[in-house]
């Protein structure tokens, strides 16, 4: 067989495989049909340039409208609050029945109601995801640590009882309000709704408000912290033990505007991060958890020299304000010891007196009392708080007690700073997606009562805000196909955006481990200089724009585009709003116009839905409208009959244009469903459409349960449906096609089986001829993989030979036949089970030459969002991405490795793979063991699809598979780890500081031990000039 004979009979295989698949696929969209109907509105429409900085700003004051409308709520609760709490006189004798969140339903053997479980109803609420609540009442849960009718707690309770009215009020005004709850300085913590909570397997509910952190943000001003850990000889055994756990609480208590450093000290100091000596890092969660595993390496030697550790930490203190780089607000040294010789009033004049900036909070550990006189002068001294920790059940409520000491100076200055947390896990609202992304608004509670020298803290108020209403405020019609919102927090932390992905599937949806602390920078990684970044943080109003690449289809394709950036700041919060939109069609937006009576019934036809997560009318404001359908609020509101609802009528002027446009299409899909004669095989499906307003319509050429893939087009479908943020995966590809073209492929499987028996199938709808021309719509079929496949075959079996004998076809053992996609996976092979995979791993000889020939080009992608297994016993603590050395390492070498296995934060990168427009046709020959193997790449036409054929005569199996597996990168343990780890990106520091306050009592200063000694007693009166100063 001659090579020219070959290379024809592929290029009549792909002709006719084309012209039968394209003739397939165009028929049962009605793509022609739907591009002549929108052609007839052509003079009529008005194609505009979408204004980014306009949208911008527009979406930035409704966000600010919203976050107003829910800190008004929180602020409600606060004067309530303390209203109450003012009214009410402390009564140690008080006994007061309250439901007890878990006990409440709660019976006896005997079947009578426990002691503060009484009978609490309880009903589903689809507001809460159908979670039973009770709307009229609050419910109180107690730490398992904490006496349930501990006098503190029951007064507490008995106060904050005020609070029901106002949290049902609340809920009233504002229906989108989900939980609100009012965190006490005692520990109890009161939520609205009313639910029941269930302990543990061990019986215990480890949840303690105070350690939350919208309590310690809403508590204290940002601190820079340094922990001293006394390594000395006599504190071996249980000792370091406590003291480890005690560090780890504190660090539990630093949030993302906190800055800190631990060092341990005997006769010599250690920094239990050697490579950050002298210096302070953020605490957030990817430094705290590494500073934890540094504290198990601590053990206990030589003598304690505490005066050497005061200075070095006074130093750090002194040298990283002056640099303006930390939180430039309040200081503190957290002083874990068992105890001190002496009181170092030389150090603490030489550095701290008489400002006394830097606080100091000496923690005992033991039992022995002999230094705590010493430790607590030096707390006095100092404005801190002196606490003895004897077993490791009192190192939580002692490590508490700083917190109430920080807060005082905001306490006496009034001051009900509103703070808003990053986007954080609400796990008590799972949705079928998981659990849901939050943020929260909280402000503190003072006593404004007559102690306010001493600064009392009540607790904390706040609410929660979950995140998807901020997504239903986006656009997204506005935005184009590929364009999206986002915002971020003053710390450059993603509060939203469509590539953040904060849950991992492994069986059931868990949180990543550092899943609220993804830097902008993580997910714009072109933005090599953080440029819109820093602008962003620092609150500014501007646009950016460069090249990008962004993942679609669960990051295995990858499209290139050019995006301009627009941001501006959210006014009265710490956030910042930015949009993106994509040059060429996603810069170009269009409006069309039919009449209300013509749109609103072709609206209403049963094949017609809208986009679930965008918003047309906003029905969630008021109760009486949370029950009525998009369509039926649309209805209501365009005939005047429901003038009040909050709806967007640009939008649905636009809808109800394309209702009318895509209505004919209906019609022309039932023909084709009642011709006998057609489709007699049931090859095709599904037939759908979207259009640009998120309307989308579907027929079905099988009944349901005949299905081959029922997934597609539900809410299980999550790149195959319209979302907050982003347009369908079928309509973002089929928009990226040349026009007139169908975009072919597999979806990969969303679920744990691999079910890979279908074809989509989807084109683009243009309204203009040229380049800045809006995509109006993408239509599609959903056909049966065995059938598209058969098509395929089939074309394969013709020749052009005139007696019908073909000296060639794929049914020869001589050649292999692939049919590919732009981005390489395998649609048809004779092997099965290769379908699906990427053509690299089947033939690595062939796609290797096919890269080299420029055929298909290898794209490098990065994903600081990954998971890694990390192995038992594996000494790689870090890893973090560095452009100048490292060290890469296969996910499936990991894999061949033994033993338990845990999921790891990582970075990776990986390519993807993309065909060159440009080339059509194309040979090649590859050198394999002394002979040469040859293949064939046809373009098939008005596709996306490619035919190889290779020559199996020549063994190429030796050749290494080219994959798109995931490459870890992992440092080198160098100076580049330690330059990564003191690197600190742009943050804008919040604007509220209380550091101290004249008028602060500090002679309250610790209650574990007295003043015993008469060293102690004659010192006091030092304290007091000291205080006095």
């Amino acid at each position: 067989m001659s090579f020219s004979v070959f290379f024809l009979s592929v290029k009549l295989w792909a002709s006719a495989f084309g012209g039968e698949i394209k003739s397939i696929s165009a028929k049962y969209s009605g793509s022609q049909l739907l591009q002549k109907k929108y052609k007839e509105f052509e003079k009529s429409v008005r194609v505009e340039e979408i204004d980014g900085m306009k949208v911008v700003k527009n979406l930035a004051v409704k966000m600010e409208e919203m976050f107003r409308r829910k800190a008004e709520a929180t602020r409600r609760l606060v004067e309530a609050a303390e209203e109450a709490h003012h009214q009410h006189e402390e009564n140690p004798d008080l006994q007061y029945e309250y439901f007890n969140a878990v006990l409440i339903n709660e019976v006896d053997e005997e079947g009578n109601n426990v002691e503060l479980g009484g009978e609490f109803i309880l009903e589903p609420s689809d507001h809460f995801n159908n979670l039973s609540v009770n709307l009229s009442l609050s419910v109180v849960q107690v730490p398992t640590n904490m006496y349930n009718k501990d006098p503190d707690i029951v007064n507490g309770v008995y106060w904050s009882e005020a609070l029901n009215k106002v949290f049902v009020d609340n809920f009233e005004r504002d229906p989108t309000l989900i939980w609100q709850y009012f965190g006490s300085a005692k520990g109890f913590f009161r939520q609205y709704p009313g639910v029941k909570w269930h302990p543990d397997e061990h019986g215990v509910i480890g949840f303690d408000c105070r350690n939350r952190k919208w309590y310690i943000q809403a508590a204290t001003s940002p601190k820079d912290v340094v922990i001293l850990v006394d390594v000395s000889g006599s504190m071996k055994g249980l000792r370091l033990t406590i003291a480890r756990q005690t560090v780890s609480s504190i660090l539990d208590t630093l949030g993302d505007d906190d800055f800190f450093n631990i060092i341990a000290y005997n006769q010599e100091i250690h920094y239990v991060e050697p490579c950050l000596n002298g210096t302070l890092v953020r605490a957030d969660r990817t430094n705290k958890d590494h500073f934890r595993e540094h504290l198990d390496k601590l053990f206990a030697k030589g003598i304690g020299l505490l005066g050497d550790a005061l200075t070095e930490a006074f130093m750090i203190l002194s040298d990283f304000n002056q640099t303006g780089r930390g939180s430039v607000c309040s200081q503190a040294i957290m002083l874990v010891t068992d105890g001190a010789t002496e009181m170092y009033d030389d150090v603490f004049e030489k550095y701290n007196w008489p400002e006394r900036k830097v606080r100091l909070f000496p923690y005992l550990i033991g039992r022995e009392s002999a230094f705590a006189d010493n430790l607590k002068w030096m707390a006095c001294a100092n404005k801190g708080y002196f606490s003895q920790i004897s077993t490791l059940a009192d190192v939580q409520e002692n490590v508490m007690r700083y917190l109430h000491v920080m807060s005082r100076p905001k306490v006496i200055d009034h001051e009900h700073d509103t703070v808003w947390t990053e986007a954080y896990v609400d796990s008590a609202l799972n949705d079928k997606s998981g659990p849901t992304l939050t943020t929260t608004v909280a402000m503190p509670v003072f006593s404004t009562k007559n102690e306010t020298n001493q600064g009392i803290l009540l607790g904390v108020v706040g609410t929660d805000i979950p995140l998807q209403e901020l997504m239903k405020l986006i656009p997204k019609h506005m935005l184009g196909i590929h364009g999206y919102a986002f915002a971020i927090t003053n710390n450059g932390y993603i509060l939203i955006h469509p590539d953040l992905r904060p849950l991992y599937q492994e069986g059931q949806k868990r949180r990543k481990p550092n899943y609220s602390s993804v830097d902008l920078s993580e997910v714009e990684w072109e933005d090599k200089d953080g440029i819109l970044r820093n602008a962003m943080v620092n609150r500014r109003t501007g646009t950016f724009s460069m090249e990008v690449k962004k993942t679609v289809d669960r990051g295995r394709r990858v499209l290139k585009m050019h995006n301009d950036y627009y941001y501006t700041d959210i006014k009265g919060t710490p956030f910042s709003v930015g949009v993106a939109l994509s040059r060429g069609h996603g810069k170009y937006f269009f409006r069309g116009n039919v009449s209300l009576e013509a749109g609103l019934r072709d609206l209403e036809q049963p094949d017609v839905a809208l986009a679930d997560e965008w918003t047309y009318c906003n029905i969630e404001e008021e109760h009486e409208h949370r029950h009525l359908t998009q369509i039926q609020a649309i209805k209501l509101f365009m005939t005047g009959r429901r003038p009040h609802l909050k709806c967007d009528r640009e939008l649905i002027q636009e809808v109800l244009f394309d209702a009318v446009v895509t209505a004919p299409l209906e019609a022309y899909w039932t023909g084709l469903a009642l011709n006998k004669s057609e489709n007699s095989d049931k090859g095709v499906e599904i037939a759908f459409l979207g259009t640009r307003t998120g309307l989308s319509r579907t027929n079905l050429f099988v009944p349901v349960d005949q299905l081959s893939n029922r997934d597609f087009l539900t809410a299980e479908d999550k790149e195959g449906v319209f979302n907050a943020d982003h347009f369908p995966l079928w309509y973002k590809r089929a928009a990226e096609q040349v026009p007139g073209t169908f975009v072919y492929s597999i979806p990969f499987s969303t679920g744990i089986q691999n079910i890979m028996n279908v074809v989509l199938a989807s084109t683009a709808i243009q309204l203009l001829d040229d380049r800045k021309s809006p995509i109006v719509a993408a239509v599609g079929i959903q056909m049966k993989l065995e059938y598209f496949q058969k098509k395929f075959w089939t074309a394969c079996r013709q020749c052009t030979a005139l007696d019908g004998k073909c000296s060639i076809s794929c049914d020869n053992e001589d050649i292999n036949c692939y049919l590919i996609d732009n981005n390489g996976f395998i649609l048809v092979t004779e092997e099965q089970s290769q379908t699906g995979l990427f053509f690299g791993e089947v033939e690595g000889a062939v796609m290797n030459k096919l890269l080299q020939m420029g055929s298909f080009k290898r794209i490098t992608l990065y994903d600081y969002q990954a998971l890694c297994r990390e192995y038992a016993g594996s000494s790689d603590s870090a890893r973090t991405l560095s452009d100048v050395s490292v060290q890469q390492t296969a996910f499936r070498e990991r894999e061949r490795s033994r033993g338990k296995t845990m999921m790891v934060p990582c970075d990776t990168e990986y390519p993807a793979f993309v065909s060159e427009r440009t080339i059509k046709e194309t040979t090649g020959n590859i050198e394999c063991d002394g002979c040469i193997r040859s293949f064939v790449i046809q373009q098939i036409p008005s596709s996306n699809l490619f035919m190889v054929v290779v020559d199996n005569k020549c063994d190429c199996s030796s050749a290494p598979p080219v994959t798109m597996d995931p490459i870890e990168i992992i440092y080198i343990l160098s100076s580049l780890k330690c330059e990564r780890l003191k690197y600190q990106k742009d943050r804008k520091k919040p604007e509220s500081c209380h550091p101290f306050h004249p008028e602060e009592n500090a002679m309250e200063c610790g209650s574990a031990t007295r003043f015993s000694s008469p060293l102690a007693a004659a010192l006091l009166p030092l304290i007091t000039a000291i205080i006095s100063r």
